[in-house]
């Protein structure tokens, strides 16, 4: 069997003068094909690992000198791989389909092009674009769908930051989209055309254009902005207009206004970050002196319509994963409604509890603080199968403390190797009923609660939360963190210390 085109005289070196890209992309099945890999080192491990990663079924005939020990290691997790522990010489291309040539010996590589030619056989030579007839590109792979990338042999480095975003912004769940459109074209009758037309119809919400995703979210933004504007000419003219109203609002606590500002910052950070709403509240509750539970009920109300909103806008750009939903959901609800009751149960020892929910927020402050300067984090080979233990222990320990369902779930979900636009939404949204559900064990286990503070929390986060993203991603990412880890830290020092001087 030949590869080879007819024109073979026409190599990629003289390609390299011609305007573009002149490759032709191809997928081969080489599962079907024999390939031959020349050399066993470093090199030859990073070829045959391309291969199999590629292609698990692929055959491969090994032939090197020296072989390396992680080479053998890994061919041994393939009964279709043999190993020939010996020179090349010219027999070794009968029956092969494919050469991939990893020595570095300038003679012998081109003695094997030589000999690979005569047989008409295709050859790639690594770090070697000029010798060779085809280039392994850097692969992007989401299930069945399989994106290949080539610079031409011009910047191997270039290909592999195109593969990181491709690979970090096509989601997970994309294959499970094919999947239904394979399924839905199975069902569709008519001739080819017909049903060419109906998928093209399906599938374009899945190419909206830009602009009009831009224009979309400009008028969010301008309808938000015009509400609050609204209200606040409605306040301005109660305000100058109507004496009663003035004695309302002059009668309102001091403690209103400050957890109001409070609530719009800390929602806005965690817009901007996907977490620390939690934390940094109930660590800016304590200090004012409010109970861990009261603190913890303020946070969860304050939670209902922030995430409900946030919730809400990632279900209409479509970044929920349902399955993963509810998953977290039925557990993280329990979680959380068991945390809430105890944490109630314990309300007459606050003085003993805040100091143990502070401790746990200047943990969760450090953490935040080590996440600033780790970077972006490397995916694990696996995501995590434990998805519902992982809801019940958020869930808990968010009601216990305060905070701590983003840090925890949302940060383990995508260092577990879950998509972060999915994950983010997904989080968000079963937030909003875990908020809920914690929210109303908390009034139904405590006799009042400290509303001027829960409804500063409720009105500012709210007000902060259409906005958070689009102004939050203007400020440096690892600036916030950095700031809230300080801020949290400190405020949990604080509380601490003022329980220490208090027993003392």
């Amino acid at each position: 069997m030949s590869l080879l085109p007819k024109n073979k005289q026409q190599t990629l070196a003289e390609d390299d003068h011609s305007a573009g890209n002149q490759l032709f992309p191809v997928f081969l099945k080489l599962n079907e094909l024999n390939t031959l890999l020349i050399g066993a080192g470093n090199v030859g491990l990073e070829k045959l690992n391309a291969v199999l990663s590629n292609s698990p079924q692929a055959k491969v005939t090994i032939v090197a000198e020296e072989v390396s020990d992680d080479v053998y290691e890994l061919a041994g997790r393939f009964p279709q791989v043999t190993i020939n522990k010996k020179p090349f010489s010219e027999e070794d291309v009968q029956g092969a389909n494919l050469v991939i040539v990893a020595t570095n010996n300038p003679a012998l590589n081109e003695y094997i092009r030589e000999t690979a030619h005569q047989h008409n056989l295709l050859l790639n030579v690594a770090d070697k674009p000029g010798l060779c007839d085809f280039y392994l590109g850097s692969i992007v792979q989401k299930g069945d769908l399989k994106v290949a990338i080539s610079t031409n042999g011009k910047s191997p480095t270039v290909a592999k930051r195109i593969k990181e975003v491709l690979n970090d912004n096509l989601p997970e769940e994309l294959d499970i989209t094919l999947q239904q459109m394979s399924q839905l074209r199975d069902t569709l009758s008519g001739d080819f055309a017909s049903k060419v037309k109906k998928l093209n119809e399906i599938s374009s919400v899945l190419v909206e254009p830009k602009a009009e995703i831009s224009e979309r979210k400009n008028f969010v933004w301008l309808i938000w902005c015009s509400i609050i504007a609204s209200i606040a000419i409605t306040f301005s003219v109660f305000w100058f207009r109507n004496a009663d109203f003035q004695s309302f609002v002059q009668g309102i606590q001091p403690t209103f206004y400050y957890f109001l500002a409070a609530g719009f910052v800390f929602a806005m950070i965690d817009g901007a970050i996907g977490m620390s709403y939690g934390v940094t509240s109930t660590s800016f509750s304590l200090t004012l002196g409010i109970p861990p539970a009261s603190a913890s009920l303020g946070v969860h109300l304050s939670e209902i319509m922030s995430n409900g909103i946030a919730g809400w806008m990632h279900y209409r750009m479509g970044n929920i994963n349902w399955r993963l939903f509810k998953l977290l959901l039925i557990p993280g609800i329990i979680g959380a409604m068991m945390g809430a009751y105890i944490l109630s149960s314990l309300e007459h020892y606050s003085l003993y509890t805040k100091p143990v929910v502070s401790l746990y927020t200047l943990i969760l402050g450090i953490v935040i603080f080590k996440k600033a300067f780790k970077g972006k984090h490397k995916r694990a080979n696996g995501k995590i199968k434990r998805i519902g233990l992982l809801g019940f222990g958020g869930g808990f320990i968010d009601a216990v403390g305060g905070g701590g369902w983003g840090s925890i779930v949302l940060s383990s979900l995508i260092a577990g190797g879950r998509n972060p636009r999915f994950s983010l939404g997904t989080v968000k949204l079963s937030r909003f009923f875990i908020a809920l559900m914690s929210s109303l064990t908390f009034i139904y286990m405590l006799n009042g609660a400290r509303w001027e503070s829960v409804a500063g929390l409720v009105i500012g986060s709210a007000l902060a939360s259409p906005i958070a993203a689009k102004v939050s991603n203007k400020i440096s990412t690892k600036a916030i963190m950095v700031s809230v880890a300080v801020i949290v830290i400190l405020i949990s020092l604080y509380s601490i210390e003022k329980f220490i001087v208090k027993v003392i």
